[in-house]
Order: C-alpha cells, then sequence, then structure tokens
C-alpha cells in the first residue's frame, strides 16, 4: 500500500511538472510565431534599386516644356528637357513699325544635386538656344522715322522696308536652383518640382537692314536709295549698336519654372 501511494505521489508530482513546461513550450512557440508575424515588414521601396524614370510638363520662363529624368546616385539625377512657345505682335519703334514672332526654343541637359531634402543645385548646359526674335520693318511712303536720332522721310516711291532680328549663342551654360524631386526615393509618384536659375547666353546678337529710299526734307525731293546713302547705312549700324546695348542685361537670360511630374 506505501509502496502504491508512493508511486502515484511520484506520478502526480511529475504530471504536475511536466504541465507547466508544455504549456509554457505552447506558448513560447506561439510567442515566437507571433513575433515574427509581427515583426515590422520591410517599407515598398526597400530592397529596390534607384528610380529608373520620370517625366514632368512645365510652364515658365523658357516656355512650356517636357523634361525627363532618371537618377543617377541617391541623391543625384540627370534631367533632359526641351521648351517651346511662340508669340506674334506688332510694335512701332521710332516710327517704325515691326510685324514680328517672338520663339522660344530650346534644349537642357542638367545635373540635380540634392543638398537637403528637395533642395537642389542643377548645373547644366543649353545645348540648343534658339530663343529669338523676327520680324519685317516698315514706314509708310511720306511719312518720317527715326534712326539713331536722326529724322528722315520715306519716300512716296519706293518706301521704306526692311527685316529686323535678334539672336544669341546657340550653346549656353545654365545654373539653377530649385525644390522638388521628380525621382522621390519613396513610394511617392506624383511631384511638383520649381525651379529659379540663370542662362548665360552671352551678348545679343541684333541686326536690322532696310531698304527703299530715304529723304531729308520731304517725300518728295533730294531722295536717295539706302543702298546709295552712306549716312543712312551709318547710322542703321549705329541703331543696331544701340539696341544691342540696350539688350545688355539678358546676357543672363531668367529662368522661372513650375513642373508637374510622375515617378514611374
Amino acid at each position: 500500500m506505501l509502496k502504491r501511494s508512493a508511486l502515484a505521489a511520484s506520478l502526480a508530482v511529475c504530471v504536475a511538472g511536466l504541465l507547466p513546461a508544455l504549456c509554457f513550450g505552447q506558448d513560447a512557440s506561439q510567442g515566437a510565431t507571433d513575433t515574427s508575424a509581427g515583426s515590422p515588414s520591410p517599407s515598398p521601396a526597400a530592397g529596390q534599386g534607384l528610380p529608373r524614370f520620370g517625366i514632368q510638363v512645365s510652364a515658365g520662363s523658357l516656355g512650356a516644356g517636357i523634361q525627363a529624368a532618371t537618377a543617377v546616385t541617391r541623391r543625384s539625377n540627370v534631367r533632359f528637357g526641351v521648351n517651346y512657345f511662340k508669340y506674334s505682335g506688332s510694335i512701332t519703334s521710332d516710327n517704325i513699325t515691326y510685324n514680328g514672332t517672338l520663339k522660344l526654343e530650346s534644349a537642357e541637359v542638367l545635373y540635380d544635386q540634392y543638398i537637403i531634402g528637395g533642395f537642389h543645385i542643377s548645373p547644366g548646359v543649353m545645348v540648343y538656344d534658339g530663343n529669338q526674335g523676327t520680324a519685317s520693318a516698315s514706314v509708310s511712303g511720306g511719312q518720317t522715322f527715326t534712326l539713331n536720332g536722326v529724322t528722315y522721310y520715306s519716300a512716296n516711291v519706293g518706301s521704306v522696308s526692311g527685316t529686323a532680328s535678334i539672336t544669341s549663342r546657340k550653346v549656353a551654360p545654365e545654373l539653377l536652383i530649385g525644390f522638388g524631386n521628380l525621382l522621390p526615393r519613396s513610394v511617392r509618384h506624383f511631384t511638383v518640382n520649381f525651379d529659379l536659375g540663370v542662362v548665360y547666353q552671352g551678348s545679343a546678337n541684333a541686326k536690322l537692314n532696310l531698304t527703299g529710299s530715304t529723304c531729308p526734307n520731304d517725300p518728295i525731293s533730294g531722295c536717295l536709295p539706302i543702298g546709295a546713302n552712306a549716312a543712312v547705312q551709318n547710322n542703321i549700324q549705329l541703331e543696331q549698336t544701340k539696341i544691342n546695348n540696350s539688350l545688355g542685361p539678358f546676357k543672363f537670360y531668367p529662368v522661372l519654372r513650375l513642373g508637374f511630374g510622375y515617378k514611374f
């Protein structure tokens, strides 16, 4: 009887000791499972390479534009863009009527280096600068007009007409600063980007070519063809110089641009 009681007591102790171990073992297993299930999942961008491609449409002082970009490093992109704008109108200066067209047409390559957040410095090159103005010039017969401060009459027969143009160098360095990233290093796809800076396009090249006949005192007497009048030709050249000097500040063409982009 004593042996049976001792055996029963031993079994009870073993069972009492075993059950908590089994329970705690199950809890530990569940805890491990929960820890695994509850561990933070990697962000959508984790493990992915650099963004490959983004595109934006823009508007600004270079006209309407389209830019595309690809990432170079974690903090830099290369951007390619084209810009276009065209406007036609008529103005009168020194009693010469100009019917002209202003055309902004350019292609650029920029290197966007990000400093803090979306703030970037972007050196680059305008690989094609087609910004220009062209116009036809005319003075009605019998009307006066001025060249370099000297007044002439346009002859009744063979009235004054001609052409005018303003062009600049075809390749120009560019330096911009801005905010926004066309290729955000996150899951975000839509972007807003702003650029501010200058293009150094050098001195403008204005040309004024006039034909017809001018008269010194009235539109009838003493008229000479412009091509045979050295004084008028000299004043045309001086007028060109005056126009070029007035365009001096535009050696540094201002760039102001707002763009809306999408990262693929």
